[in-house]
């Protein structure tokens, strides 16, 4: 074999092992192959007893279960009609998800803060002294973008503005 065989046509190539191996028999292919997985077999450690499947593991998934009777579902209690009590929603129930909670009424901690704009601030300018970071303006636009408009340069000496915590 020499470095540059891979130049050479493929025929030639074929003609060249051919003439290298001996012809062997399926047979011998076959005892071989036994062979060799037998030593490998025997040098292998012997495998652990296999563990019973957890509820967790996919095991348990494979074995079939028998299959069990169908039960009607459990119907909520109809309430009271004409009562006009308004309906308690359960945890069961998907109407505490479609209604929005009721507000709490805010206590004397949660007053809104204000700030009315003087002349020559900007929001940046107010962000830092009243929030103290100047990077915070856009979070002061945010909240107040129906009082200063589309334009967040545009805060003219009057407006109320309302302050984030």
């Amino acid at each position: 074999m020499g470095i540059f065989d891979f130049l050479k046509p493929d025929r030639q190539q074929r003609d060249e092992g051919s003439a290298q191996r001996p012809p062997s028999s399926a047979a011998d292919a076959a005892s071989a192959t036994r062979a060799a997985a037998d030593r490998m077999a025997a040098a292998a450690p012997p495998k652990p007893a296999p563990a019973a499947p957890s509820p967790t593991s996919a095991a348990h998934k494979a074995v079939p279960v028998a299959p069990r009777p169908p039960t009607a579902p459990p119907r909520p209690a109809a309430p009271p009609r004409g009562s006009g009590a308004p309906h308690t929603p359960s945890p069961a129930s998907a109407a505490h998800k479609a209604v929005p909670a009721a507000p709490t009424a805010p206590g004397p901690a949660a007053a809104r803060r204000t700030y009315a704009v003087r002349a020559g601030d900007t929001l940046a300018l107010i962000a830092r002294r009243e929030l103290g970071n100047e990077a915070r303006w856009r979070e002061l636009y945010a909240m107040n973008r129906g009082v200063i408009g589309a334009h967040p340069d545009l805060v003219r000496p009057g407006m109320l503005l309302t302050l984030p915590h």
